[in-house]
């Protein structure tokens, strides 16, 4: 049974894409595990980072992204949407980790989104507007041990495209005011979508990112959060041990380029480290 999961918050800036690529990789080139990444942000990070921008101006211009399966969902006569060329297999940079394969972005994303917003669910014919992406994948899913859903920074119909599929979803965060204000809304949201559709998306937990372990402020947000899943289980997640210190390297593993192993990429310290154990951390919230 594929285990399956998305990374999601309000918040530009925190991490999120960053998060989702180095768990892939971990999971891949530590574990052994078969990934895929499912893009479904419109900055086409996760995307860039695991195949370069040449190949996806290449694949954009070519419509293999998940853009064209939304375009397609709004026009029934469409069928230009092809899984098979879409799909990108063994894509990090990373040759210890080459057991990845990726369902890539586009920019075109913002505009198809505002598109679901306001066409009529009859325009679907059948298809509930949030089960696009699930229908599409959902005979391939299973060739995989873990999938990862890369969510826009909002609580649109592309992300609940992303939950629909999901057993949970975790929230990286910077600790500090602005980057964890909208999680209780966020729980909140996708609750109401999780009974909507009758299928239980677990928050599986705050992944704490750019940590500065010298910074007051860090500690004592750290502090409030446990304290506030504590006090309201219901609308704050529980914390994650485990957290991503500030590193220059990540700055540098957002460079799509060669490398051998996931420590020449990420660090031979804590930062390889940290993303290793929020790895299994992750699996074991999954029952994985």
């Amino acid at each position: 049974m594929a285990h399956v999961f998305s990374t999601i918050n309000l918040k530009g800036g925190v991490g999120k894409t960053t998060t989702t690529v180095a768990l892939a990789e971990t999971l891949s080139g530590e574990l052994g595990k078969k990934v895929l990444v499912i893009d479904l942000d419109p900055q086409t990070n996760a995307t860039t980072m695991l195949i370069g921008e040449e190949r996806w101006r290449e694949l954009n211009d070519a419509g293999h992204t998940l853009a064209q399966l939304f375009k397609d969902a709004l026009d029934p006569l469409s069928k230009k949407f092809d899984l098979e060329k879409t799909l990108q297999k063994r894509v990090s940079d990373v040759s210890a980790a080459q057991s990845i394969d990726l369902l890539p972005s586009s920019l075109d994303l913002i505009d198809v989104q505002d598109e679901l917003v306001n066409t009529p669910v009859g325009k679907y014919g059948a298809i509930r507007p949030f089960d696009i992406l699930w229908r599409a994948v959902k005979d391939i899913v299973e060739q995989y041990d873990v999938v990862i859903v890369d969510c826009p920074p909002n609580l649109g119909k592309i992300t609940q495209n992303g939950l629909r599929m999901s057993q949970g979803f975790i929230i990286p965060t910077i600790p500090d005011i602005l980057s964890t204000y909208g999680i209780p809304q966020i729980v909140k949201r996708v609750r109401e979508f999780a009974e909507e559709i009758a299928e239980p998306i677990e928050p599986l937990g705050i992944v704490i990112q750019k940590y500065q372990a010298n910074s007051n402020v860090h500690g004592n947000m750290i502090k409030q959060l446990k304290q506030n899943h504590d006090a309201e289980p219901r609308n704050w997640p529980p914390v994650f041990e485990t957290r991503i210190p500030q590193a220059n390297q990540i700055a540098a593993a957002g460079e799509h380029a060669n490398h051998s192993t996931l420590k020449q990429k990420w660090g031979s310290g804590r930062l390889y480290e940290s993303f290793s154990n929020l790895t299994k951390e992750i699996l074991t919230k999954l029952g994985a």
